[in-house]
């Protein structure tokens, strides 16, 4: 796995098309799967552990059809040292359990990262839908 955060983050956005796909587990390996993470989701709760993350990914993508598509917004992204980040917005168009229709959705979005054994990992993401949806 790279080091590099730019070749990282190519990683996690070809991992949040999968997930608007239906395929949580590119996402659920780029977060640790001990130790902390959070997430606070679009649906208003958070989950905390990191174990429990992984899981929610790869659980709540079940529900995505293979008709989506996702891609960042990216109002700022960087790294220092061990840490990494990105904030911006998650655009996509994605088809969830019974629906008949495709939906656009606009979430604002913040990502936190952490280098763990040499490779990028997420520890937090907030994701709502805040004034941007549509």
């Amino acid at each position: 796995m790279s080091t590099d955060f730019n070749e990282f983050f190519d990683r996690r956005e070809q991992a949040a098309q999968a997930y608007a796909t239906g395929d949580g587990a590119p996402i659920a390996a780029l977060v640790p799967h001990e130790g902390d993470a959070t997430f606070h989701s679009p649906g208003g709760d958070t989950v905390m552990e990191a174990k429990l993350v992984a899981d929610r990914y790869l659980n709540d993508a079940k529900a995505f059809k293979l008709i989506g598509a996702s891609r960042f917004e990216v109002l700022q992204r960087g790294s220092d040292g061990d840490l990494g980040f990105w904030t911006g917005f998650q655009v996509a168009r994605v088809r969830i359990g019974d629906m008949p229709e495709p939906v656009e959705m606009k979430l604002r979005a913040t990502e936190i990262f952490r280098r763990i054994d040499g490779d990028w990992k997420m520890i937090h993401r907030h994701a709502d839908a805040g004034a941007g949806r549509g």
